[in-house]
């Protein structure tokens, strides 16, 4: 793996190790809730009466069923606790900056001709039917950093025209 991808301790981890995950406040409470949920689990099905390992000379289903359920706790264990330790809470920018597009920003677009209101959040709460896109995503990507009066284009070519009318920060 390449030195970029090593993570300070030295051992080699993929890079979404190191991502920020931007959310908001109710969904930091949210992820931090199912973490404690799935760990509550866990020590559940630890807990319990543990399948016998042998059954006349076959191994057991329900024990292998177990371990199953286990492997996959602790891989969304470790996903969720990776995402907590790299969770960066949305914030309104300072007075000077909210007239810019920022990650947490409810940007009032003319596409087209058409009004559209869009909030940009991290990867883990966007929800396009409800107008909430990622940063991340193409759209999200163009309309960074952009202001009030401003075009944005995607697509080829500029296909797509996205003219900001209005920037507001409205977190909750």
């Amino acid at each position: 793996m390449p030195a970029q991808n090593r993570a300070r301790n030295g051992r080699d981890e993929p890079r979404d190790m190191e991502k920020n995950f931007y959310l908001t406040k109710s969904g930091f409470k949210k992820i931090r809730q199912e973490y404690e949920e799935l760990k509550q689990i866990k020590l559940a099905k630890t807990r319990g009466e543990a399948p016998a390992v042998l059954h006349s000379e076959e191994v057991n289903p329900e024990f292998i069923a177990l371990q199953e359920d286990l492997g996959l706790l602790d891989i969304k264990l470790v996903e969720m606790e990776n995402i907590i330790k790299n969770a960066r809470l949305i914030k309104v920018p300072p007075k000077a900056g909210r007239d810019q597009v920022s990650v947490g920003a409810t940007v009032l677009v003319d596409i087209n001709g058409r009004n559209q209101e869009l909030t940009l959040v991290g990867t883990l709460e966007a929800d396009p039917e409800k107008g909430r896109i990622s940063n991340e995503s193409p759209v999200g990507r163009v309309l960074l950093g952009k202001r009030a009066g401003e075009f944005a284009s995607l697509g080829e070519n500029g296909k797509i025209i996205y003219k900001i009318k209005k920037i507001s920060y409205n977190l909750s």
